[in-house]
């Protein structure tokens, strides 16, 4: 191979991460009089600048990276970056370090060309990793190889929550945004990190990696910018993505690039272990095994690009520029950055006409050198490397002072956000590459200050920047001393329940809870034991001003959770009755037993005062001493927590004397045919109360709630449990929560429709539901009524198919909607005590409605009403076929439109009421008597009452009335003087009674006109 260009031995010093191979190439060049060494990162390159000045003296020492160089005149020993070492100057000792990058798309061809051509005139030291051997050895098959081990183990530990991640760990992205986004997290939750990515000046970083090795933050958020040989205090390394974007598109990290990384957890002999974290999906098996054994797939390839360049034209450079390399284990580079400048660049007729001699294309090819440390090529970067030639190759062939003044002070200034920052950063950092090209400027020492001066104003005030968004010097101070076990911590309580341990807030009290700000953090242990110094005295002193408050300041929320000045101690939990729940002090490891009974003992106080106030009434039952089947009814109502259906208590009720009725009605119990309920624990405050009681009960606490204060009636959901609505009042009709009271008064209403036959729904009726027709025929079917026909509507009568022209009222088209039928007065909730059910009163709004329901009527109709058979037939149309009037008489009789069909109910045959109906079929005339309005059910009973329902002729008492029927026991009631003492009379017959304008008498009178003047044409 010709590129063993020198006698001198070539080392290859090869390993993984953590091997002391730096350490080796510093020691084998200070043994040297003169040396120099190649580093990857311009950062790396300083931080070795500055250790070896600390060993040799500043004057021994030059630095050279494209942004800076310091060039003692006595200077023997060159640190630089890769891309900077000046191969024309002879030195004893050269090293090259991180050589496998030779493999990199981007950057790889400088290594090769260090690798071909770099050479020391007593020793060559090349640092890498093994993947290199094979293509190191074909290149320099003289050289020696050394394979130095990992001074540490490296182990794999899986996933982490970023949040439980471990003390000096490196969480590594591959994006700033994504940086700054976990940055914010661990700032959160941990008090900060330190933040380096490969953007930031050496200044910035080494502000960042020194606030993390002096502990005053446990974590480092980076890129992969740390991979190459930053040497840092990191246990744990962890990934919070796999895949990176390498210039042209996404892809996984290579097994190696994985490892450079990883490689950076432990130092010297201290283990490391690494993870995964965030979002980052699962690693490989396979790969975490190539990571902890350092096994990696050998390097095949090696990226080149021809060095031997011609600078006769434009054209012969860029020909040199993509020459295909010598062997087919080296690969061409693709189009660098310098390289697609000068194509930018050589397009341009002003440059192209400048670029006429060897002198000038050389100089353009420095131009096109001139890094975009913002990594875009924008136009901007091509249009100042324009500006750079052109000034360069006119007049005194300098920049002009005037012009390179008026370019950096754009970027001399401090103000703005972190990306604002970091670009004047990167601009900067390219005018400091300007200024180290000496023969480009005039003094171009005092350029470089300036250049200097202003990248460390900028870095300072980013690194500023990057500290105050994310790291709380407050929290990271107080985790540092909590790291102390023997660390005396002051702390206290402020007015406002604020908590300070050192002078800082670490949370605040809440009632009689400690919030920590650290949230779910891990320090909240610690911090609480600081707490907790001062806490228990606070917490004693809160409990006897809990103690002394009046009741006005505790509260129960909609959760029924026991609220005390506007903070939570206590909730309610099911006890031996719904109506009788338990109190539970919240759970709380600073409130000692005794503290705890006597804040039970205060707060159980507290909710008996506030039954008394809110369900009077209902404490009221709780202590009614009654007997026998009272009693029994009285159980029942008090288990649903001041009410119940009917149907479940009518066996009871039926069994009820005279003076279980009066005792019921004495504490306010009303029997309706309905429900059993109390009017007073239907009111508001009432009712808010008794739907807690029954949450608590039952464990369910539906959406949507007791209804609004004062509504009497709102729509439901069909998931809301309807024991929910009974236990607070209302029943469920018709999809509807309607308050009980109401249902009995709708109820009411309905049945004195039903005691004249089949009926029709009024305005009376909608008006009194304040709901449509629709929805009240549904509500009908929920009281035990069902359709049993049509007729054709009154005038006056509401019409589920009127026209919607027709509908009038709130709801129509252009018409407010019907408000709510809702009780707006104190004196309504009053009229709940006296117990007026009347159908009207002032202080309820009722808005009558009349609304279109779009059903097509049947043709044909059959109905029974009052005994007339009002069956429609086509006798009408037939009588008009066979007389024809003329046109005028057609005119003048135009018989009006037929009136839309409405529908009838009658009342369904329940099983409660089958055994008056088997009376009524043994003979019984009595049980064809409308019956006693149940709505007045709770009053003296009437002394027309009949007997007990149900018993057959023959096995009734043997005193009957004079037509034969029985008398029925009176059950202590007083006899009725208008029946003889309460004796049964038969009733004489009625005849029916049809209103002549009632719409049924018209189909009658109709009927009878055409089957007369049928039989009269024949």
């Amino acid at each position: 191979m010709p590129f063993d260009v020198s006698p001198a031995p070539v080392t290859a010093v090869l390993g993984p991460t953590n091997t002391g191979k730096t350490h080796l190439a510093i020691e084998r060049m200070l043994g040297h009089k003169t040396g120099m060494i190649g580093f990857p990162l311009r950062l790396l390159a300083r931080e070795n600048y500055d250790k070896i000045v600390r060993l040799k003296g500043v004057r021994a020492v030059a630095l050279i990276t494209g942004e800076e160089k310091i060039l003692p005149s006595e200077a023997r020993y060159f640190v630089c970056t890769v891309e900077s070492m000046p191969l024309d100057r002879q030195v004893d000792f050269l090293a090259v370090d991180e050589i496998q990058l030779a493999g990199d798309p981007e950057r790889g061809h400088v290594f090769t060309d260090r690798l071909m051509r770099a050479r020391g005139l007593e020793e060559t030291l090349f640092l890498g990793a093994e993947t290199i051997r094979p293509l190191l050895a074909r290149l320099i098959p003289k050289a020696r190889f050394q394979t130095r081990r990992r001074l540490s183990r490296l182990e794999f530990i899986g996933p982490r929550k970023i949040t439980r991640l471990p003390r000096r760990s490196a969480v590594v992205a591959f994006s700033v945004a994504d940086v700054y986004v976990l940055a914010e997290l661990v700032r959160r939750q941990r008090g900060g990190a330190a933040v380096v990515t490969g953007g930031l000046s050496p200044r910035t970083r080494n502000a960042q990696v020194a606030m993390y090795q002096d502990g005053e933050v446990d974590y480092l958020i980076a890129t992969d910018a740390i991979g190459m040989g930053l040497n840092m205090d990191i246990d744990h390394v962890a990934f919070a993505a796999a895949s990176k974007f390498d210039g042209r598109v996404p892809r996984k990290l290579y097994a190696p690039e994985l490892a450079q990384i990883a490689g950076r957890a432990g130092r010297h002999m201290n283990d490391g272990t690494f993870g995964t974290t965030g979002d980052c999906p699962p690693l490989e098996d396979e790969l975490v095994a190539a990571v902890e054994t350092h096994q990696f797939e050998p390097i095949k390839t090696l990226y080149w690009r021809n060095e031997a360049l011609s600078f006769d034209t434009i054209r012969d450079l860029m020909r040199t520029l993509e020459e295909r390399p010598p062997y087919a284990f080296l690969i061409r580079t693709r189009d660098a950055d310098d390289q697609q400048a000068l194509e930018a660049l050589s397009r341009l007729p002003d440059i192209a006409d400048r670029a006429t001699s060897r002198s000038r294309i050389r100089l353009l090819w420095d131009v096109c050198q001139i890094p975009d440390f913002q990594k875009t090529m924008t136009e901007s970067h091509a249009r100042l490397l324009a500006q750079v030639y052109t000034h360069l190759t006119d007049g005194s062939e300098r920049l002009p002072s005037d012009w390179v003044a008026e370019q950096m002070s754009r970027f001399d200034r401090t103000d703005g956000d972190l990306d604002t920052l970091s670009s004047r950063v990167a601009h900067i950092r390219t005018w400091t590459y300007i200024t180290h090209r000496g023969d480009w400027l005039v003094d171009a020492g005092e350029w470089q200050q300036r250049a200097r001066a202003i990248e460390d104003r900028l870095s300072d005030a980013l690194h500023d920047r990057l500290t105050q968004r994310f790291v709380d010097r407050r929290a990271a101070t107080l985790i540092r001393k909590l790291k102390d076990e023997d660390a005396e911590l002051m702390a206290a309580v402020t007015i406002d329940g604020s908590v300070l341990v050192e002078g800082h807030r670490v949370g605040h009290l809440d009632g009689f809870s400690f919030v920590p700000e650290a949230g779910d953090s891990t320090e909240t242990k610690p911090l609480l034991a600081a707490a907790r110094r001062v806490l228990p005295d606070e917490i004693a002193r809160r409990v006897a001003r809990l103690e002394a408050d009046v009741d006005a300041l505790f509260a129960l929320d909609d959760r029924a959770r026991v609220m005390w000045r506007g903070a939570r101690v206590a909730h309610l939990v099911p006890g031996d009755s719904a109506w009788s729940p338990e109190i539970r002090v919240d759970a709380n490891e600073l409130i000692t037993p005794p503290l705890r009974d006597r804040l039970h003992a205060r707060l159980k106080t507290w909710f008996e005062a506030h039954l008394e106030d809110a369900v009077p009434k209902l404490v009221q039952l709780r202590r009614a001493d009654l007997t026998g089947t009272a009693r029994g009814i009285l159980y029942q109502v008090l288990e649903g927590l001041g009410g119940a259906p009917s149907p479940s208590v009518d066996s009871l009720v039926k069994d009820l004397d005279d003076s279980g009725r009066k005792d019921l009605a004495r504490i306010g119990v009303r029997l309706g045919t309905e429900s059993l309920y109390i009017p007073q624990l239907l009111k508001p405050k009432a009712v808010r109360l008794r739907a807690l009681l029954w949450s608590v009960a039952n464990d369910q606490w539906p959406d949507e709630g007791p209804p609004p204060e004062g509504r009497v009636q709102v729509a439901r959901a069909a998931e809301t449990p309807a024991a929910y609505d009974v236990a607070i009042g209302y029943a469920r009709l018709g999809g509807r929560a309607v308050r009980v009271d109401m249902v009995e008064r709708l109820a009411a209403a309905v049945r004195q429709a039903a005691r004249q036959g089949p009926f029709v729904i009024s305005a009376d009726m909608l008006s009194l539901a304040g709901v449509d027709h629709t929805t009240f025929a549904a509500m009908l079917d929920d009281l035990g009524y069902r359709k049993v026909g049509e007729v054709p509507a009154a005038p006056d009568t509401p019409t589920p198919n009127a026209p919607k022209s027709e509908v009038t009222g709130p709801g129509a088209p252009g018409q407010p909607a019907m408000p709510p039928v809702t009780e707006t007065s104190e004196d309504s909730r009053d009229s709940l005590d006296s117990g007026d059910l009347s159908p009207t009163t002032e202080t309820e709004t009722v808005m009558p409605v009349s609304v279109a329901v779009s059903e097509t009527p049947t043709p044909a109709v059959v109905s029974e009403v009052a005994g007339v058979d009002l069956q429609q037939t086509d006798a009408p149309e037939t009588e008009s076929s066979e007389v024809e009037p003329t046109e005028t008489e057609s005119t003048e009789a135009e018989a009006p439109p037929p009136r839309p069909m409405v529908p009838l109910f009658q009342r369904q045959q329940r099983a409660r009421r089958t055994k008056g109906r088997q009376r009524a079929a043994s003979g019984d005339a009595a049980a064809t008597e409308p019956a006693t309005d149940p709505i007045e059910s709770n009053k003296p009973p009437r002394k027309t009452r009949r007997g007990r329902r149900g018993k057959p002729a023959d096995a009734r008492p043997a005193n009957t009335t004079a037509a034969g029927a029985e008398s029925k026991p009176d059950r202590g009631r007083p006899p009725h003087a208008k029946h003889g003492g309460g004796q049964h009379l038969p009733r004489p017959p009625r005849e029916p009674q049809i209103d002549p304008n009632s719409p049924f008498a018209v189909l009658a009178q109709l009927k009878i006109k055409v089957s007369g003047g049928s039989s009269g044409g024949a």
